[in-house]
């Protein structure tokens, strides 16, 4: 039997619904933050994730779904959201519309790794990303999405980690700081922090080999090397957050992943019961230089990703059911051996607006109504012999089990009338 690659899943049964309600949910929520809905491309050039995610990071270097197609170009399956956006906000001249320009994301994502509870290499990430602003104004907006987004699925102690890397003046100067520290330990550290030290020694303190190592511990700070401007930026994001009722941790080992992140990078997390000591959920930050990076005009950017898999486990973990109930309006039952009227006024149904279904498999009435204690539909609509003859039809109410004898051309007035209009048959 050929079954599914290893670290891939099937959406179906309660998780279908599950993923269905997110999507609605975030759907609405970025409308009332006014982000407009971007998808771009499965696979890109894999020069796109080299320069934009960074190849010292560990989804480049050991992560990435890299092949080549029939014309020998080098492709890579997308690892993150972030960079395949800012192509498309380059290579479209987004920019040129509009000044600001705010977009959100939700697709599969494709990382080699080993495969865990909550991580897999298909992966489905939500996350938005915003051009435009230099402004902490916009960092704070972008860390509220996913706060107020747990907020509205149920979760508790939602907290924010964060920290600022500086600009790129504070963060070069910092580098040179961490390369001074840790040349006398390099013999200690593994062999991807020994990469790192010189490619971007940021990402040793990222380490979770080495972390316990007390050249880890007594590594210098962000904050004594930021100047001014990002010392503004970061009280300036902080202030925001205060006036939002956001909490939130000054974390100075928190430098994200990814090396397009300048000034405010943060997590955001949730006290979850049983979910161990890694409850952060999302993360993201900014990354001013990263349009132009990707050879676009000097325009900042900001933003951060979620992955579902995830935040699925933490609401399980919580006992949290998301599952959207799917009722249809109308079940029909064709009791005749001619279904032409069934299906006729299914598809008239159906066009008007309303969800409806009805039975394929010849079933009696008795085997008809166990289906719908499965469906549990609004109403029933029976079409027999009797019903064609008389051009009626048999209209009963599931739930107060009242049954009504409605003309056929008038099935539709009814259903705008008590089930569009939500009006009390009482």
């Amino acid at each position: 039997m050929i079954q599914k690659p290893k670290g891939t899943y099937d959406v179906y049964g309660k998780l279908s619904k599950q993923t269905k309600y997110f999507e609605k949910l975030v759907s609405s929520l970025m409308e009332k933050y006014n982000y407009e809905y971007i998808r771009t491309p499965l696979f890109e050039s894999s020069s796109l994730f080299h320069r934009g995610v960074g190849d010292s990071t560990d989804i480049v270097t050991k992560e990435t779904y890299d092949f080549k197609d029939k014309g020998n170009r080098d492709l890579t399956l997308r690892p993150e959201g972030t960079a395949g956006v800012v192509r498309s906000f380059i290579e479209n001249k987004i920019y040129a519309e509009s000044l600001l320009n705010k977009f959100w994301y939700f697709g599969p994502m494709y990382r080699y790794e080993r495969p865990q509870a909550g991580r897999y290499r298909e992966f489905f990430q939500f996350g938005v990303e915003a051009f435009g602003s230099l402004d902490p104004l916009m960092d704070a907006e972008v860390i509220s999405i996913p706060v107020n987004l747990f907020k509205l699925l149920g979760l508790k102690g939602i907290k924010v980690h964060i920290n600022t890397l500086g600009d790129m003046e504070s963060r070069n100067n910092y580098k040179e700081a961490l390369k001074k520290h840790f040349e006398p330990f390099l013999d200690n550290l593994c062999d991807d922090c020994k990469n790192r030290f010189s490619k971007n020694p940021l990402r040793i303190l990222d380490c979770k080999v080495d972390n316990d190592l007390e050249c880890m511990k007594s590594a210098p700070k962000i904050t004594d090397y930021l100047n001014e401007i990002s010392k503004k930026h970061f009280e300036s994001v902080k202030k925001y957050l205060d006036s939002m009722n956001i909490e939130y941790i000054i974390d100075e080992s928190l430098v994200r992943g990814l090396d397009y992140y300048t000034h405010t990078v943060f997590e955001v997390e949730a006290n979850v019961e049983g979910f161990g000591s890694q409850n952060v959920l999302c993360g993201g930050g900014r990354y001013n230089d990263l349009v132009k990076t990707l050879d676009g005009p000097e325009i900042p950017g900001v933003g951060f990703a979620l992955g579902l898999e995830r935040l699925f486990t933490a609401l399980d973990y919580e006992n949290i059911d998301i599952s959207e109930s799917e009722n249809i309006d109308v079940y029909i039952m064709p009791l005749c051996e001619d279904k032409s009227v069934a299906i006729k006024y299914l598809n008239i149904i159906r066009m008007n607006g309303y969800s409806a279904d009805m039975d394929y498999l010849n079933r009696s009435m008795k085997s008809n109504f166990k289906s719908v204690e499965k469906l549990n539909p609004k109403y029933i609509l029976i079409i027999g012999e009797d019903e064609i003859n008389n051009n009626t039809f048999t209209l009963k109410n599931n739930e107060k089990r009242v049954e009504y004898k409605i003309e056929q051309d008038k099935i539709i007035d009814f259903l705008d009338e008590f089930v569009g209009g939500y009006i009390d048959e009482d």
